[in-house]
């Protein structure tokens, strides 16, 4: 099978070969950490806004492709829903411990290594009631009219994409203040989309498992929500319904407070700005 990274020139092909070590260093640390905290065999569903749930229905019978599920921590829980689930990642090393982590949860889920570029091919003549994918992916992919034209080839007529992501806002700000600086966030980085990759080189990750052994380089793109939106329409989607939410299923910035839903928002003192959203689109 060729690779969906060869049609992309060879600077990106690198970078994308780099993301691809690095998520390799990262799963032993990601595995060891409490944020993943796999050990104790959480409850996938504290992933989920209840939102999500509202939007995508009854999934009980239903085909469902999980793209860049990482550890599958999240793809468990489609199979708990009595969903017919199939999770794809890029990471050689993910998609083996996603699969241990499957059978000591007792749950069916098929699990592919691939470049999300080439899920199609990956996956065969599977297509799917719903693709879902989101909370730290989009940012790994240099190109997402590629993507959303495979979004449309993985879809049965009239599936439905699923997007639940973190918004261009929240990664337009600094994850904390300068040690001159007041607790007030402030915007620190692009918002939109245009000027390239940009390049990261962290024995740490967003966790708290030990220091990434080796393949310490990533690469990620800045998407606008514009950018998302036009390229899913532009491969023949029609977006359904647009949710922006102001919680996260983790305390990004010191100063969050924990929500009755488990999550996590900024105080009531702070502005109220979105830091997540949910697109609902159908083929």
């Amino acid at each position: 099978m060729t690779e969906a990274a060869e049609r992309f020139d060879p600077a990106v092909r690198e970078m994308m070969q780099a993301n691809r070590a690095n998520w390799d260093a990262r799963t032993p640390v990601h595995l060891a950490s409490r944020f993943y905290d796999v050990e104790e065999q959480p409850d996938p569903f504290r992933w989920f806004a209840p939102f999500e749930w509202e939007d995508l229905g009854e999934l009980a019978g239903r085909e469902v492709a999980h793209l860049q599920c990482h550890l599958g921590t999240e793809t468990l829980a489609f199979a708990r829903r009595g969903a017919r689930t199939v999770g794809l990642d890029i990471s050689g090393a993910s998609v083996a411990a996603a699969r241990d982590l499957a059978a000591k949860a007792n749950c069916a889920v098929d699990y592919v290594r691939a470049n999300v570029y080439d899920a199609v091919d990956a996956l065969g003549d599977r297509r799917f009631d719903v693709v879902y994918t989101g909370k730290g992916a989009l940012c790994y992919l240099p190109d997402l009219d590629r993507w959303a034209e495979v979004i449309a080839r993985l879809l049965k007529p009239g599936g439905r994409l699923y997007l639940v992501e973190f918004h261009p806002l929240l990664n337009a700000l600094g994850p904390k203040p300068a040690p001159d600086e007041g607790p007030d966030l402030l915007l620190r980085h692009d918002y939109l989309q245009g000027r390239g990759a940009i390049r990261g080189n962290s024995t740490h990750t967003y966790t708290d498992g030990p220091a990434v052994d080796g393949a310490t380089e990533s690469f990620e793109w800045r998407h606008g929500l514009d950018e998302v939106i036009n390229a899913l329409a532009a491969a023949g989607l029609r977006i359904v319904r647009l949710r922006e939410s102001e919680e996260l299923p983790w305390p990004r910035f010191p100063q969050m407070i924990r929500t009755p839903s488990g999550w996590w928002r900024l105080p009531d003192s702070a502005p109220r700005i979105p830091l997540l959203y949910g697109l609902l689109a159908s083929l």
